[in-house]
C-alpha cells in the first residue's frame, strides 16, 4: 500500500510514519523541514519538500496515494485568522488535491478539541453536537467541514492527550515532577482520557483498513479514565518521585496564561498557553469513548497509562531529555 503522511516530521506524524515502515508499506511524507525529515528518509520514507500551502508539493504528494493520512497542523497561532489558515485552508488544499488525484481513502487526525468538552462521567463518542470552547478546537473543527463536505472516502478521528517518546507537551510535566512539583488547573478532579503515541498510530491504521469506519467520526484513546490529579502522581511514580500537587484555582490560572500570553506576543512567538485555553484547562472533563472505534476496526490500544508513561519515562532518560 503507498501512504502520505501529512506532518510525518511532528510527534503523532512520525509514529505514524515508523508504524506504516513497519508493516512494509510504501510512505511518503509531506515535509516542511528536510532537515527534520532526515530521520524519516534514511527508514526509506519518500520525502516531498512542502507545506500545508505549497499545492504544487502536496499534488506530488498525494499522487498515486492509496491513503492519505492528514496529520499536519498548528496548535499554537497568534489569532484565530492564523489557526484558520493552516488547520482550515491547509485541510482545504489536501482535500483539493487528494480529489484531483482519483479520491484515495483519507484519515484526518483532527483532535477532542473540535468536539469539545464531555459531561463529566459521559465521554463523547463522536456523534454529539460538537461545541470546541477554543480557537484551535474551532479551526478543527472547521478542517473537519472541509472533508466532509467532500466526495472523498473520509475517516475522521479525535485523539485526546496524546504522550509517548518524543512527545514535548506531556514532558513539561515530567520536568515539574523532578523539581518536586505537579501543578493541576482547578480542584484536580478534571476527568481525561489519554492515548500513547505509538496506540494512536495503530489506531489511524486500523481506521483505514475498513469500510465500517467510512464516513464516521471516533475517539482513539484508552478506555481508563483518570483525574488530573492521577495523572501527575503517575507520572511522579513512574519517576520513583513525591511530588506536591499544586491546584490552581480559575482566577490564578488565567492570570498565569495571560503572562505567558503576553511574552509570547511581545516576543511575536505563539504558544498554546494562552488566556483562550483557559476554557479547555477548566472544564470538567475531556473524555472519549474509543468504543465504536474498537467495535469497528478490532483495534485495542496496548498501553495503559502507567504503562505507558514508563516507556516514556525511560526513553526521555535515554535520549537525555531529562
Amino acid at each position: 500500500m503507498k501512504a502520505l503522511v501529512t506532518g510525518a516530521t511532528g510527534f503523532v506524524g512520525s509514529h505514524l510514519a515508523e508504524a506504516l515502515m513497519r508493516r512494509g508499506h510504501q510512505v511518503t511524507a509531506l515535509a516542511r523541514s528536510e532537515r527534520k525529515a532526515e530521520a524519516l528518509k534514511a527508514l526509506g520514507v519518500r520525502i516531498v519538500p512542502g507545506d500545508l500551502g505549497n499545492r504544487e508539493a502536496i499534488a506530488r504528494a498525494v499522487e498515486g496515494q492509496d491513503v492519505v493520512y492528514h496529520v499536519a497542523g498548528v496548535i499554537a497561532a497568534l489569532n484565530e485568522a492564523d489557526f484558520m489558515a493552516a488547520n482550515r485552508e491547509g485541510t482545504h488544499n489536501v482535500v483539493e488535491a487528494a480529489l484531483a488525484a482519483g479520491g484515495p481513502r483519507f484519515v484526518q487526525v483532527s483532535s477532542m478539541a473540535a468536539g469539545g468538552p464531555s459531561p463529566r462521567g459521559q465521554p463523547n463518542r463522536g456523534d454529539e453536537e460538537p461545541r470546541p470552547v477554543t480557537r484551535y478546537g474551532r479551526s478543527k473543527l472547521a478542517a473537519e467541514a472541509v472533508l466532509q463536505a467532500s466526495n472523498l472516502p473520509w475517516t475522521i478521528v479525535r485523539p485526546p492527550m496524546v504522550y509517548g517518546p518524543r512527545d514535548r507537551e506531556v514532558l513539561k510535566v515530567f520536568r515539574l515532577a523532578q523539581l518536586g512539583l505537579a501543578p493541576v488547573f482547578g480542584d484536580g478532579t478534571q476527568e481525561l482520557s489519554a492515548i500513547h503515541g505509538a496506540d494512536l498510530s495503530e489506531a489511524l491504521i486500523a481506521a483505514a483498513m475498513t469500510p465500517a469506519t467510512l464516513h464516521r467520526i471516533y475517539y482513539a484513546s484508552h478506555p481508563a479514565v483518570f483525574t488530573s490529579s492521577h495523572f501527575v502522581r503517575t507520572i511522579a511514580r513512574v519517576m520513583g518521585r513525591r511530588v506536591a500537587v499544586v491546584r490552581v484555582p480559575l482566577v490564578a490560572g488565567r492570570g498565569l496564561l495571560a503572562v505567558t500570553e503576553t511574552a509570547a506576543r511581545v516576543a511575536r512567538h505563539a504558544t498554546i498557553l494562552t488566556t483562550d485555553k483557559a476554557n479547555e484547562f477548566f472544564q470538567p472533563a475531556w473524555t472519549g469513548d474509543p468504543t465504536p472505534l474498537m467495535r469497528d476496526t478490532g483495534w485495542v490500544p496496548e498501553r495503559d497509562l502507567e504503562t505507558g508513561l514508563a516507556e516514556t519515562w525511560r526513553w526521555y532518560r535515554s535520549e537525555g531529555w531529562i
